[in-house]
């Protein structure tokens, strides 16, 4: 069955679906995007989401083309007209089409384009990857400096991915000045001597959603949390390891550049963090 998506304004089938040439999300990668998860046909973290879509385009310059609560009545729609029960919605915004190819910002009365659609994803809060954990490599962070915007400048992200890939693992973890700043599409933690550590907000790394609420989780749980950067030697001797994100909320690692983390297996405190997020985040979806 064709998707329906959402392009200006307007619901239409997917193969009909075009943006223009002059667009300057395909030019200069000038647009932003935020992906949200859908269990049991709602919104996980849409609030948050849609907050930090606002943030991302003050800090660009840009303007939204809809109010919050109507975003909210598109995601629902799309949720609904393409029969979701687990799955992403993508939404992304660009500063729209120019007359033609210029560095230089269109006119402030340009109107943005906006593009949502919806990915199908049976099983995803029970993914087979969480019961066994992931193989991640480290690899030099060669990303721009303003990484806590959510743009759609997603290129060396993928390349990241492809080089574990090729390296027979799933995942990478992007490494500056000798630290973990991130993973290629997600949060990145360490858990030693049942310590939760992972890096501080800044510029240096995007502000998750889902880290936000699994730090906030683990602290309720009385589990002892310290944001501050850490290297890939740490995460080699730690007793556990894992990832956050919105596509898969919490996400072992179980190897980090050939060697395991702990015994290998899923540790306890990423297992219980997971069934946290899920059964929270469950309660208060929309």
């Amino acid at each position: 069955m064709t998707r329906t998506v959402y392009v200006n304004g307007v619901y239409m089938p997917e193969d009909k679906a075009t943006v223009s040439i002059f667009d300057r999300g395909f030019l200069f990668a000038d647009g932003v995007y935020e992906v949200t998860s859908v269990l049991d046909g709602k919104l996980i973290d849409f609030e948050g989401h849609a907050l930090r879509l606002g943030r991302s385009l003050s800090e660009l310059d840009m303007q939204s083309p809809i109010e919050m609560e109507d975003l909210l009545k598109v995601h629902r729609e799309l949720v609904k007209t393409n029969s979701i029960e687990e799955g992403l919605i993508y939404l992304q915004i660009t500063r729209g089409v120019a007359s033609d190819r210029d560095f230089v910002y269109p006119s402030k009365d340009t109107p943005p384009t906006i593009v949502l659609f919806t990915q199908n994803k049976p099983g995803l809060a029970d993914s087979p990857l969480a019961k066994v954990g992931i193989k991640v490599i480290s690899i030099s962070d060669q990303r721009w400096g303003r990484r806590d915007i959510k743009t759609v400048q997603l290129l060396y992200p993928s390349m990241g991915k492809m080089m574990a890939k090729a390296a027979g693992c799933d995942d990478a973890w992007m490494v500056e000045n000798g630290t973990v700043t991130e993973g290629t599409s997600n949060n990145a933690y360490i858990v030693k001597g049942g310590k939760i550590v992972t890096r501080h907000l800044s510029n240096e790394i995007l502000h998750g959603i889902t880290r936000s609420a699994v730090l906030r989780f683990a602290r309720e749980a009385q589990m002892e949390v310290e944001e501050r950067a850490f290297t890939i030697k740490e995460a080699q001797d730690a007793d556990e390891a894992f990832f956050t994100s919105a596509s898969a909320f919490v996400m072992p690692v179980v190897e980090v550049d050939g060697r395991s983390i702990g015994i290998g297996t899923p540790g306890p405190v990423a297992t219980r963090l997971r069934e946290i997020y899920l059964e929270e985040s469950r309660k208060v979806a929309v």
